[in-house]
Formats: C-alpha cells, sequence, structure tokens
C-alpha cells in the first residue's frame, strides 16, 4: 500500500520544519497521536528512534531512515509481516512551503493490512497534514 497526501502550508519553512520534527510534541496538536518518546537523546536525527502509540494501533519503534536537515526525514517500522515507511517532505513555495506526507507498507502482511487498516491510515496522515498546517499557521509553537 502507498498514500500520499500533500498540503500547502502558509508558514515560514523554518518554522514547519521546527514543528515536523519536533515530534514529541505532535500529540498536541494532531488526534492521530497519543504519545511520541525519544529513545535516545537530542534532536531527530538519522539512527534516531521513537516510539509511537496511536489510537487503535499497538506501540511501534520507528527509526529514522533518511534525514535531509530543513527538508526531509523518513522513518520506518516493522512488526507482524509489514515493514512501514513514512515520508515526511517540505518544499519551499511562494509564500510558505508544501508538505508531502506518505506512508509505504511492505512485507508479506501488507495486502491484508492495507484491506485492514488502508482507510484508518489514509485518514490518519490526512489528519497529520492539516494539522501541521493549523499548527504551523497559527504561530503556535509552545
Amino acid at each position: 500500500m502507498r498514500f500520499e497526501t500533500g498540503v500547502d502550508i502558509d508558514a515560514p519553512a523554518e518554522r514547519v520544519w521546527r514543528v515536523m520534527t519536533d515530534v514529541v510534541r505532535w500529540p498536541e496538536f494532531t488526534p492521530t497521536m497519543t504519545s511520541l518518546e525519544h529513545l535516545g537523546d537530542g534532536p531527530l536525527r538519522l539512527g534516531g528512534r521513537v516510539r509511537i502509540k496511536q489510537p487503535g494501533l499497538p506501540p511501534m519503534v520507528w527509526q529514522v531512515t533518511e534525514f535531509s536537515e530543513g527538508r526531509s526525514f523518513a522513518w520506518q517500522a516493522a512488526g507482524g509481516g509489514v515493514t512501514t515507511l513514512g515520508t515526511h517532505v517540505l518544499t519551499p513555495r511562494d509564500g510558505g512551503v508544501s508538505v508531502l506526507l506518505g506512508i509505504v507498507q511492505s512485507g508479506p502482511l501488507a495486502p491484508l493490512m492495507a484491506l485492514l487498516a488502508g482507510g484508518r491510515t489514509r485518514r490518519y496522515v490526512r489528519t497529520e497534514a492539516e494539522s501541521l498546517k493549523r499548527r504551523c499557521e497559527s504561530g503556535d509553537e509552545r
């Protein structure tokens, strides 16, 4: 299964990147995240690991597999015969940025997972994009 959604955000790229990579604060502004915990220290970076709990899903540990400062990061988690890759790409545009969020699932049970949870996955990714837009455009970075 592959799913991507994009959103244009009318805020400076630096603000969007800061909010997007301050992952432990995501539960403050998106209902698709119950908790995120860094399994290490320092900011999000290549090789970093984060435990994520989402409503209706078991906790999973995600490891950052790609990281381009100020532009993009990807992380992946594996379990139950499925490997899930989450992508986060920021592209500057006049007046702000475009953000593309994606999920790609592979592995022997990926087709079954798509059938059982594909709708929820799509809703979660869309909600996360919309929540990021609201947070960044509000200027609220507490």
